[in-house]
Parts: C-alpha cells; sequence; structure tokens
C-alpha cells in the first residue's frame, strides 16, 4: 500500500532528483526522476511515509520541505550510504543504496536543522572564510616586503610595523601604491569580521542553551552558539562520549585479534566545532602556568603526566562531554559539578 513505500532523494544539489520507492516487503514500486519544480507537487499526491536522503547543503532544506508535508524524514552522511551502492554510480543506484541504508538498524542519523539554526551557522561560516581571507592578505603582505628585504613576525598584530616601513626609500612608488591597497583591504576585512562576531554575541545572549555553555571554562560565545546552532537537541546523542566521539575528540581505534591499539583522536565530525574546543582548552591550559590561577585539581594533575598538547585535546574531550550534560540536564556548568561527578 501507498503508506507502507519508502520514498528516497539522492542528487538533491543537481537539476534533477531521482526518487525510488520501495513497499513493506522491499519490492520496488517507484523509480522516477523529477525536476526540482516537480518534487513537492508530486509528493503532495502521495500519502506521506519514511524518506531517506543523503545529508548535505539543501538536504535540511528538502528535509524541512517535506516534514510540512506529514512525511518522516532521516539524513544519512554519505559515506554511510556508499557502501550499499551496487557497481557503478548513477542516481538510480545512489537511489537503490539509500533505501536500503535507511533501514539498517544499526544506521546513524543526522537531525534536521531548522532555518534559525542554519541563519547561526551562516555567521559562523562566514566569519570562517573571511579569517582565511585576511591570512592570505597577511601572508601575501608580508612576502611583498620580505622582497624589500623588510621582514616582519607572523600574526595581524604585527602589521602596523610593515606599515611604518611604507615610507622608507628603498620602496619604490609603484610598491608603496600597491601595499596600501593590501592594507586598506585587510582593514575592510577585519572590520566584517568584527560586524560578524558583533553579531554572534549578540545571539549568543538571547540564547538560554547557548549562555549556559559558556559557563564551561574554555568554552565562549563563539564556541557555545556554534554547538547550540549545530547540535539542536543534545538528546540526540546517547551519551556524552557519543557526543565526543561525534566532534573527533575520542581515539581511533585500529584492533585486531583480540588486541586493542588506540591511535590518536580520530578528527572525524564538525571540525569547526572541534577546532574551537581544542582552541578554548588551550586558553585555559596556558592559564594554569600564571601566577594565581584557581586550583584545577584533574588538569594540573595531567599537566604533570602529560605533555601539555596531549593535556590540550583531553581537556577538549572532557568539555565536550560536558556539553552534553549541561544540554540534556539545563544546568550550568557550576550547578552541575556541585551537583554530581562530572563527566
Amino acid at each position: 500500500s501507498p503508506k507502507s513505500w519508502q520514498q528516497f532523494f539522492v542528487s538533491h544539489l543537481s537539476e534533477l532528483i531521482q526518487l525510488h520507492g520501495v513497499d513493506e516487503s522491499g519490492t520496488v514500486v517507484m523509480r522516477k526522476k523529477l525536476a526540482r519544480s516537480q518534487v513537492l507537487p508530486t509528493l503532495e499526491k502521495l500519502t506521506p511515509c519514511l524518506i531517506g536522503m543523503e545529508a548535505c547543503g539543501s538536504s535540511h532544506y528538502w528535509a524541512r520541505e517535506l516534514q510540512a508535508l506529514g512525511y518522516e524524514v532521516r539524513l544519512m552522511p554519505a559515506q554511510y550510504v556508499k557502501a550499499y551502492v551496487k557497481r557503478n554510480k548513477t542516481d538510480a543506484a545512489d537511489a537503490e543504496a539509500i533505501c536500503e541504508a535507511v533501514t539498517r538498524p544499526t544506521m546513524r542519523f543526522v537531525p534536521v536543522k531548522s532555518a534559525e539554526q542554519q541563519a547561526v551557522l551562516l555567521y559562523h561560516r562566514s566569519r570562517s572564510l573571511l579569517v582565511k581571507q585576511r591570512t592570505m592578505l597577511v601572508n601575501a603582505l608580508r612576502a611583498h616586503f620580505a622582497e624589500f628585504g623588510l621582514i616582519a613576525r607572523q600574526g595581524v598584530r604585527n602589521l602596523g610595523i610593515l606599515r611604518g616601513c611604507l615610507e622608507q626609500e628603498r620602496l619604490p612608488a609603484i610598491a608603496k601604491e600597491v601595499l596600501e591597497l593590501l592594507f586598506v583591504q585587510i582593514e575592510a576585512v577585519s572590520e566584517q569580521i568584527k560586524a560578524l562576531e558583533k553579531q554572534i554575541h549578540q545571539w549568543h545572549k538571547e540564547s538560554e542553551p547557548s549562555r549556559r555553555l559558556a559557563t564551561i571554562p574554555g568554552v565562549g560565545p563563539l564556541t557555545a552558539s556554534a554547538i547550540v546552532a549545530s547540535v539542536g537537541e543534545a538528546a540526540f546523542f546517547g551519551s556524552a562520549r557519543s557526543f565526543a566521539a561525534w566532534l573527533g575528540l575520542t581515539p581511533r581505534e585500529h584492533s585486531s585479534g583480540g588486541k586493542a591499539c588506540t591511535l590518536g583522536i580520530s578528527k572525524k565530525g564538525d571540525e569547526y566545532i572541534r577546532r574551537l574546543l581544542v582552541h578554548g582548552a588551550r586558553a585555559v591550559v596556558r592559564m594554569r602556568f600564571r601566577k594565581g590561577a584557581a586550583p584545577m585539581p584533574w588538569l594540573d594533575g595531567l599537566l604533570e603526566r602529560k605533555h601539555r598538547n596531549t593535556a590540550t585535546v583531553a581537556l577538549a574531550n572532557k568539555n565536550a562531554r560536558m556539553v552534553w550534560a549541561l544540554l540534556t540536564k539545563g544546568t550550568t556548568y557550576k550547578e552541575y559539578v556541585e551537583g554530581v561527578v562530572a563527566p
């Protein structure tokens, strides 16, 4: 019956979208290739059922649209679906693979993001892009000055030294014009970065979960807002370790024959959030070596036994687990630590 169909999208970034439908017994009942404008009118005529899609840039939009029509939508990472593709890659083969993958009881799914979550993440992605562009401009500027024998240390903070060198006679007039243009461009990008950070901080102040996460040492407004916008419901993850593993902060394993072999962290999942957590943890570790720092027995003991970088990643892992605990229990860092043992 139509109620037992499972319809699946593939290639939803292209102009054509492939549909593949099966019934309860697994018999194929539909194979269609539709234009983007035909998808919603076609599905409006069908009885709502289960729909599986590969998670990508446009999948969250389609998921929201289909949920509004009454469908149950499940998004899956593309790398988990690939194992079910038979022989050559085609849209029809991908759709059939998604159909098979979504019915597996051990399959992992991606939570559907709301439009607000994607908008907040757009702040972060745009800021990250501008930071990369500013780094490119700074590196190019330092290289141009080096060609004339004028050297400065790395970092935006040292640009003032180079700007003071513009008046030196060894620089040709043409070079001065081009270098000044790069300085102006860097200032413009820096102002845009500050504007985006101001918007992120404003959203952070208005978000209660984000404010609670910022009470964790090493988690600031940038990290907290990015996590809340990316994760949504932390209960989607079964445990704190599952959340840390999703961020790639747990050891990578290569075991066989009953012999356990753990390597460095897996570095899977969301690279941006993982980087923010590690940078925040590094700031906390750096403060441990200053006079008057508040005691942190667990971290201080770890720094005595392990290298600073190892302790930094361990603290990032611990903070990730703490994030999951605060999101699921609805408490602040102080309330959680005073009430129960930290994860």
